[in-house]
């Protein structure tokens, strides 16, 4: 095997599926990815005033690219699913935050707290077919689970909003 065909580290799926360095963090770095994930959506929503659906198909859109990282950094690292690859918490947390009412006013950063405290709730849970969905193969079986942690986390976002509750 020449030095050219060898196993090169996947650099950009590397800094995609790691986003950008939160997944090495030694303590929780799904947690770690999910708290980056409300630091961007609070950001986007300061400066170009986003209503939380909009983030639902920033979601979907970011997910396509964090399907392919997520499964060649697998691929490379020899795990199906490794703690580091938190790319797939921020897409699960920006679709959690779509089913809110609002993310402005005195009382926005319950919502943040409640749509971040869901989310992790739905992704360490994994309710049926949370659970389920971990089985599909490469990357898409390390996002799916987490988009459909972040749909639960939504819903009940958007039935606490109906009810007044944040």
């Amino acid at each position: 095997m020449t030095a050219s065909s060898a196993k090169q580290r996947p650099a950009v799926a590397s800094v995609i599926s790691t986003w950008f360095g939160c997944g090495y963090s030694p303590f929780a770095p799904g947690t770690v990815g999910s708290a980056a994930a409300i630091v961007i959506a609070i950001i986007i929503e300061h400066y170009a005033a986003w209503k939380p659906v909009a983030f639902a198909p920033l979601a979907i859109i970011v997910s396509l690219p964090a399907i392919w990282a997520a499964g060649e950094t697998a691929r490379y690292a020899g795990i199906k699913d490794p703690q580091f690859v938190v790319v797939d918490e921020v897409v699960g947390q920006w679709l959690a935050l779509a089913g809110a009412r609002s993310i402005t006013g005195k009382s926005a950063w319950i919502t943040w707290l409640s749509a971040f405290i869901l989310f992790r709730l739905f992704d360490i849970w994994k309710p049926i077919p949370v659970r389920q969905l971990e089985s599909l193969p490469g990357g898409l079986g390390i996002v799916a689970d987490d988009l459909m942690a972040g749909l639960y986390a939504a819903l009940v976002l958007f039935l606490m909003g109906w009810f007044n509750l944040n």
